[in-house]
């Protein structure tokens, strides 16, 4: 994957946009300065409207206030493990910024009283070698840090699972309550936040605004990877970055593999920061060559794949939604299967050990409404001549591309 360097963007990509390599501690401390007084901080993150950029796209303050309202002696947890696939921006951060993430680690760890810090990567990314690097060049940091090796499953990233796995070594969600900021790691108060979010912190406590965001852009773009945005672009403006549509577009899919499909060419009006997306600005770019239904299935099938297997909506809701669309995909169904898959949508959401099953209800859901033209063909036998090929959004290995680390 590549990343750009946009002009008027320098915030979070500031040392990699002038000299196009990943900086040390010297030259992040030349072009940052060195960790601000976190006084007030909670108060300036709330006035900024920061919400995470992970995921769930939750209020990052409440979870700040929650955590600090603890006892004392909390913990803050970095997530860079980034498990969706088709995401890379957590990775080109972490890998060209690391000390912008160390710093609001930090400066979130004395704002709520924390006594320890834990930075989560996956186990098997050549990341973790890196950033264990960068953090052997700080000294004199007022909070513990260390690197938490995590194994490179979808859910293990999810909030509760990684906080299971700090305890017990198994990386599973639970259910709440309690959440992490009530009782997390070895039952104090912890906060899970992506590494953006607090990369983000960093700069809100040295008095800047938040201008941009970082965005992973895919599909039938002319430069596929992460690019630096402002926060007030739309989807069409993040194409234009990434070296505008390479084909004419069907339809984008917005907020990775459990996020939701979007309608082009109206969609390239909506605004990333309004529309929120989950907190996970990701987009893919569908050209009309594809079958939108196709490649539903095949996401399907692996969040199916990707699911704990411990409650009911991933032990048998996520298997049979994808075997659903695999048959709709082949035009292998009819309306009483469309009428029984749409049936299953409604009960799955809300019902899972974490957000999960979720996800892939909703990217189900879209993807009949978005594509309701070419799903009653695939329901009447007459699958499109796209159906057949290989998926544009197929599942990949994420980390075999270094071109930009």
């Amino acid at each position: 994957m590549t990343v750009t360097r946009e002009a008027g963007a320098a915030r979070l990509l500031a040392g990699w946009q002038r000299t196009g390599r990943a900086a040390d501690f010297a030259e992040h401390l030349a072009n940052y300065g060195p960790l601000p007084d976190p006084a007030g901080l909670i108060d300036r993150v709330a006035e900024a409207e920061l919400r995470g950029r992970g995921g769930a796209g939750f209020p990052t303050a409440i979870k700040l206030r929650a955590v600090a309202a603890g006892r004392r002696g909390g913990v803050v947890i970095a997530n860079g493990c980034e498990a969706e696939p088709a995401s890379e921006k957590d990775h080109a951060l972490l890998s060209v910024a690391p000390h912008l993430v160390f710093d609001g680690a930090q400066l979130a760890a004395r704002a709520v009283g924390a006594t320890s810090v834990l930075v989560c990567v996956h186990s098997d990314d050549p990341l973790a070698a890196s950033v264990t690097l960068a953090l052997a060049q700080r000294r004199g940091d007022p909070v513990p840090t260390r690197i938490v090796e995590v194994p490179a499953r979808f859910v293990a990233s999810e909030e509760s699972a990684l906080v299971n796995f700090v305890n017990t070594g198994v990386a599973k969600p639970t259910t709440k309550p309690p959440r992490p900021a009530e009782r997390g790691v070895r039952g104090r108060p912890t906060l899970v936040d992506n590494v953006e979010t607090l990369a983000a912190i960093a700069l809100l406590a040295r008095g800047h605004q938040l201008a941009s965001m970082l965005v992973t852009v895919g599909g039938a773009v002319g430069v596929a990877g992460v690019h630096e945005i402002p926060m007030s672009s739309t989807i069409g403006a993040a194409f234009a970055a990434a070296g505008g549509e390479t084909q004419p577009l069907q339809a984008v899919l917005a907020g990775g593999y459990g996020g939701t499909w979007l309608p082009m060419p109206a969609a390239g009006g909506f605004s990333l920061e309004k529309r929120n997306f989950r907190g996970l600005c990701l987009l893919l770019a569908l050209p009309m060559r594809a079958c939108g239904i196709a490649e539903t299935a095949t996401i399907l099938r692996y969040l199916a794949e990707e699911s704990a297997r411990q409650c009911g909506p991933c032990m048998f809701g996520l298997p049979a939604i994808a075997e659903d669309f695999a048959l709709l995909a082949a035009g292998r169904t009819d309306q009483r299967t469309l009428h029984r898959l749409r049936g299953r949508l409604g009960v799955i959401p809300g019902r899972g050990a974490c957000g999960h099953p979720d996800g892939a209800a909703r990217l189900a859901a879209t993807a009949l409404h978005v594509f309701e033209r070419d799903v009653h063909a695939h329901a009447m036998g007459r699958p499109c001549g796209f159906a057949a090929q290989r998926p544009w959004f197929a599942p990949k290995q994420r980390f075999r591309e270094t071109g930009w680390s």
